[in-house]
């Protein structure tokens, strides 16, 4: 499916861009991978930690931005397929940038879209969240249009033929947007009291790896205008917490602004889309314009009326000791 081919990565210097491209060379060989992303300090980071781990003479690195239309015309000039994983992610930076966050995760995505059109892109995978189902704070509103507007997308390729589809997961394990690395850092310190905002709390638990799988599985299959998330397990916060430092004192110390008691991956009012997969599950699009009898997959099963997919109110969960397990392979 890759082999072959032209792939840019927006944001590519993250956590998720880091691992596709550790991945694709492991599965495919790719014409080229083209980097894009605004910091060139973590593009020289970058350069130098995977010198010898993948064909570095088929990487390419741009400077560029989301919010500059231009730039992205003459990056995705002879481009196959693009993922985009550029964002502004940081909860508490939205809420006081809010016009900054609308311009590179709503205004952005206008871009990517436009310019995936006008060069011929063969298929555009944008990267969600559960914090894009029912929002309670801005980067949530910001990614649900977003994840909208590349929906949408599909109704404007015509005979271009440009596809687009959504891979949604929450806060991969051990990232930098996880409590991982909170716990690790007071444990380093010496601290054996650990802070827990609410004991009810609960989470997906999803791995690099497995979100970079959920693209290539989208990249290869999608028709256009589908989500697709993961059957993950589930886990609490506070047993994750007993995993990282045992017999320590937990406090709860209240939910923050913005944040979840549990992530919500596919609300009721969505089911009437959704159909369930062996490993996960894929939400169609619903609109008169699309007959998605031509997009549904073999294989799949229709969900109930009124399910919800939810790290609360999921049948699959890791207890103490399998979390520890699963810390140990990070």
């Amino acid at each position: 499916m890759l082999n072959g081919k032209n792939i840019l990565i927006t944001g590519g210097t993250g956590s998720f861009g880091k691992k596709f491209l550790e991945m694709i060379f492991a599965k495919y060989n790719p014409n080229k991978v083209i980097i894009y992303s605004r910091d060139e300090f973590k593009q020289s980071i970058m350069k130098t930690e995977y010198a010898n781990k993948v064909d570095m003479t088929k990487v390419r690195f741009f400077i560029g931005d989301v919010r500059d239309k231009d730039r992205l015309y003459r990056a995705f000039e002879g481009v196959d397929y693009v993922i985009h994983a550029a964002a502004m992610k940081q909860v508490p930076t939205c809420e006081y940038n809010p016009f900054e966050a609308i311009k590179t995760n709503i205004h952005g995505a206008q871009n990517v879209i436009d310019a995936a059109l006008d060069k011929g892109v063969k298929k555009v995978i944008a990267l969600s969240t559960d914090k894009a189902v029912n929002p309670i704070n801005l980067y949530g509103g910001t990614k649900l249009v977003s994840d909208k507007l590349f929906i949408a997308a599909n109704a404007y390729s015509g005979e271009k033929g440009t596809r687009f589809a959504i891979v949604r997961y929450g806060n991969v394990a051990g990232s930098r947007g996880s409590i991982i690395p909170v716990f690790k850092n007071l444990i380093e310190r010496g601290e054996t009291t650990l802070p827990i905002t609410d004991f009810r709390m609960t989470r997906f638990w999803i791995t690099l790896e497995q979100g970079v799988e959920l693209v290539f599985k989208a990249l290869a299959e999608a028709k256009g205008g589908e989500t697709y998330i993961s059957k993950i397990p589930s886990f609490k916060i506070v047993d994750l917490a007993k995993a990282m430092l045992p017999n320590s004192k937990l406090v709860e110390i209240g939910i923050r602004e913005g944040e979840k008691l549990h992530e919500v991956m596919v609300t009721k009012d969505d089911s009437r889309m959704t159909y369930e997969y062996d490993k996960h599950y894929i939400i169609y699009p619903n609109f008169e314009w699309m007959d998605i009898s031509k997009s549904l997959l073999p294989g799949g099963k229709l969900v109930e009326e009124g399910f919800e997919y939810n790290s609360g109110n999921n049948n699959n969960w890791l207890e103490v000791d399998q979390l520890l397990r699963e810390l140990q392979m990070l």
